[in-house]
């Protein structure tokens, strides 16, 4: 693919794809309509890097509610904006009336700038008995890379508590599961990618890296059939209020990872407060050694560093 290749979208009443070239590389479904059970919300899938390679999943069997890239928090107070069942402390898992859904309002812009495409809209959060809890402003912005290799998902959410109280936010972790504090933006990747490599900042790797804490982190994994590799790198916004991060990260028995801001200690997200979050995705073609690791996360920092406005 040339590094020239352009940027384009295309939609519809309940998603959009964008492409790079011919090659489409990312599908957002923004008006979800997934089971109660699985906590509806927007989510990214597929992803594909430059090379067509499908680098995420959509309801796994093991986990329905995991689907591809999505902002997803298990324990927000005592709802479920994550899926499945709910951890509670000396009562392992356990299935509740409790899975919450980020429900579509409307989209605020949606179109092309300085070859990237930007995608704004608006959300509210609806417990499972009916309740309104959080609205929330999310943009998007998909970039392609320096050259054919890659290209950058900047994910940004805004939210307002509008449910009238403090809400705690926290993690099977805070609520006393070990080394289980998954919540907030989480790549699930495909079947065959697990036993793949978890890789950080100066050449740290493995699963021990999981409740550490890192500017990013990175994942390689190896496709079936074409036997190629490919690379996801997630990097936190230096704004954030908990960077660098705590990370949840598997490749056994399945490959995640993800920035968790509320992995080991409880967030009071205050009455009436804003919120608010920035994350880079960098999708890249082929294996990635700590020096090209090093580069993409660089890049990834310079694509959070810019605000990029619609074109008229």
């Amino acid at each position: 693919m040339s590094t020239s290749a352009a940027i384009s979208w295309h939609h519809d009443q309940q998603s959009f794809t964008v492409s790079l070239g011919h090659l489409e590389i990312a599908t957002y479904t923004y008006d979800a309509t997934d089971e109660q059970r699985e906590s509806p919300r927007p989510f990214f899938h597929p992803l594909r890097t430059t090379a067509g390679e499908t680098v995420s999943v959509y309801r796994p069997w093991d986990h329905v509610w995991h689907k591809g890239i999505a902002w997803s928090l298990p324990h927000f107070g005592p709802d479920n904006f994550w899926g499945g069942p709910s951890y509670r402390r000396g009562e392992d898992y356990k299935w509740l009336p409790n899975n919450g859904s980020m429900r579509h309002e409307r989209v605020v812009e949606a179109g092309l700038s300085d070859g990237a495409f930007r995608f704004v809209h608006e959300l509210s959060w609806w417990t499972q008995d009916g309740e309104k809890v959080v609205d929330e402003v999310r943009s998007i912005r998909i970039s392609a890379g320096p050259d054919s290799s890659s290209w950058t998902l900047v994910f940004e959410t805004e939210m307002t508590n509008v449910s009238g109280r403090d809400i705690q936010i926290g993690s099977p972790t805070t609520e006393g599961r070990e080394n289980a504090g998954y919540g907030g933006l989480f790549w699930r990747g495909p079947r065959e990618f697990a036993g793949g490599r978890i890789t950080g900042p100066g050449g740290a790797t493995g699963e021990a890296l999981r409740g550490t804490r890192a500017p990013w982190l990175a994942f390689v994994g190896q496709h079936d059939d074409t036997c190629r590799f490919s690379t996801v790198l997630i990097a936190d916004d230096t704004s954030n209020a908990q960077h660098p991060p705590e990370w949840f990260a598997r490749s056994e028995p399945f490959a995640c990872l993800g920035p968790a801001p509320f992995f080991s200690k409880e967030f009071t997200f205050a009455a009436g407060s804003f919120m608010a979050n920035r994350y880079a995705v960098v999708i890249a073609d082929g294996d990635s050694d700590s020096g090209r690791l090093e580069a993409l996360a660089a890049e990834a920092a310079r694509t959070l560093q810019q605000k990029v406005a619609l074109d008229a």
